[in-house]
């Protein structure tokens, strides 16, 4: 079973091996465009963090695993855009990893706080992440507690409005492929690790191929079963060490540019 497993997995990455991809600046440009009639003409994708629940305890450093919905699981990271396509994931690491750590694991992270991060983005661009994130300078983040601040209260609410499209995507994903709303197996090692991943990596080109063949899904394919937060408070990220410091100054200095983009363009639209 193993082998045909293996056989399967390698013709989905071979014959979609180009469904995972960072938008290049024309597709940018059309994702910025599509955004910007939700006040956020910078915005180029979402980043959220989900759980992959695992049906045993890992092996090894089992512990770490447990999250805190009281599941075993791995986390990963997701990026899609406006058509509820996934740009890049990252996964792999114990669910009870904060969000941003896992983030900051990643290779996305260190491109973006390099010199090749205009690779990545063009001036102005960026993408949205909830409370639980830390904004910087390509990563915006909404407030973690508006405090009853009405301007940050509307921006948050812009955030919402537009961050459906992220919680549909996931959604979508997890309601199509429904061993990665629990995978029957058991971490035992760095192998069965990268197996998963890779296994969660095939579930997302097919999700991308299916939605780039405008294989919409519709009430009719059942309902999305969306991940609600709100029944879980989010946790704060962790505190950044000091020669991060900076960088978050002008992460946040980047938000509140955003906020008054953002706030002056729906105000205006809706003629106040």
């Amino acid at each position: 079973m193993v082998n045909y497993t293996n056989r399967v997995m390698t013709a989905i990455e071979c014959c979609l091996k180009n469904e995972i991809n960072w938008p290049n600046r024309l597709e940018r440009t059309r994702i910025a465009s599509e955004f910007a009639a939700g006040g956020f003409p910078g915005c180029i994708g979402f980043v959220d963090g989900t759980t992959i629940r695992l049906s045993q305890r890992p092996a090894k450093d089992g512990e770490t695993y447990f999250d805190r919905k009281g599941d075993y699981s791995i986390n990963a990271q997701i990026i899609s855009d406006d058509q509820k396509c996934i740009i890049y994931f990252f996964a792999g690491m114990p669910g009870s990893c904060h969000d941003v750590t896992c983030l900051r694991q990643s290779s996305l992270w260190k491109r973006m706080h390099s010199q090749q991060q205009h690779l990545l983005f063009d001036h102005g661009q960026y993408l949205l992440g909830d409370s639980g994130y830390t904004s910087g300078e390509r990563l915006v983040a909404a407030f973690r507690n508006a405090g009853g601040d009405k301007d940050k209260t509307d921006f948050n609410t812009c955030i919402a409005h537009v961050w459906i499209a992220n919680e549909h995507c996931i959604g979508i994903l997890k309601t199509r492929w429904h061993s990665l709303k629990e995978v029957r197996t058991q971490l035992k090692n760095h192998a069965k690790n990268q197996y998963l991943v890779r296994w969660v990596r095939c579930c997302i080109l097919l999700h991308n191929f299916l939605n780039r063949q405008r294989d919409d899904w519709t009430e009719a394919d059942g309902p999305i079963e969306v991940e609600v937060e709100s029944e879980v408070q989010i946790p704060a990220p962790p505190t950044p060490p000091l020669d991060e410091r900076a960088m978050i100054a002008r992460g946040r200095r980047r938000r509140l540019e955003v906020q008054s983009e953002c706030l002056a363009y729906m105000r205006n639209v809706n003629g106040h």
